[in-house]
């Protein structure tokens, strides 16, 4: 891919600026996300773009401005350690009147979150991707598999994996990740308590002061993908889409003692593809 072609310094906000250098067609806020950051949908120099800021830095958020442009390098030093076809690629990281401005390649699809109060919608995409066919959702969820068995052998560990971090083109049969700024470097030790991250998504150690968070904690939030999308959630107590072998591969990813689990998720793809 092409780099960014214009200059990646500024003193204007990030809205004003990509405005000069071409046409914000979507802005992506406090309406879609509550972190604070605000993202961009660019269509400049023939092609389209996705630049992802920090957010005004005046602006109350769930997180503080300073915490938003930590994730934010985090998720720069991600990108730059580790390339895959799931992962829009970072092409330029620039400087604005709000911190840095990370700019990505377009990825082309539909969020897969929903929230709560639309999960049982048919229109949403959540629900949509849940209909398709069983064999189609599967290797999706494989792919997801598939980046994660890169990131985790270069040392990453998933924090903050859910359908939001998920999109689908739906044309192509296509699965896109994104927004992983919180992925840390482990083993490490949960000093928060509850991590960020989505219930339906998250391992027992993720709400446990102390735990450790390891590759048998990404493990289990793909299986609960694999429970999420390919039954109701509820592991052994509901209808499983997915093959017997698949089956039995969510149930050891999703078992409450990391010991218990497969240690590594190069263990819970190779099975998911049995």
């Amino acid at each position: 891919m092409s780099p960014w072609p214009f200059d990646t310094q500024t003193a204007l906000a990030p809205a004003d600026f990509l405005g000069r250098v071409g046409r914000v067609f979507a802005t992506f806020d406090s309406r879609t996300q509550d972190s604070g950051n605000v993202s961009y949908g660019v269509a400049a120099a023939g092609r389209r773009w996705f630049v992802k800021t920090a957010g005004d830095p005046a602006a109350a958020a769930f997180l503080g401005h300073a915490e938003r442009i930590a994730l934010l390098r985090n998720a720069e030093r991600l990108a730059r350690d580790f390339q895959h076809p799931a992962l829009p690629a970072l092409l330029a990281v620039g400087a604005s009147a709000w911190g840095p401005m990370l700019v990505y390649d377009w990825a082309e699809g539909e969020l897969l979150h929903a929230p709560a109060e639309r999960r049982a919608d048919p229109a949403s995409a959540f629900q949509r991707f849940r209909a398709l066919p069983a064999g189609e959702i599967a290797a999706a969820i494989g792919a997801a598999m598939g980046v994660h068995v890169g990131l985790c052998g270069r040392g990453w560990v998933a924090c903050d994996f859910y359908d939001g971090s998920m999109m689908y083109d739906f044309g192509a049969r296509r699965l896109s990740l994104f927004d992983l700024d919180s992925y840390s470097p482990g083993p490490f030790i949960n000093q928060m308590g509850r991590l960020f991250g989505s219930d339906r998504f998250m391992a027992p150690e993720e709400f446990v002061k102390g735990a450790t968070i390891d590759e048998r904690t990404t493990v289990f939030n793909l299986g609960r993908c694999a429970a999420v999308f390919l039954s109701d959630g509820t592991l052994a107590r509901a209808p499983f889409r997915g093959t017997e072998a698949q089956h039995a591969a969510m149930l050891a990813a999703c078992r409450p003692d990391p010991a218990d689990r497969p240690p590594r998720v190069a263990d819970l793809a190779a099975a998911w593809r049995a």
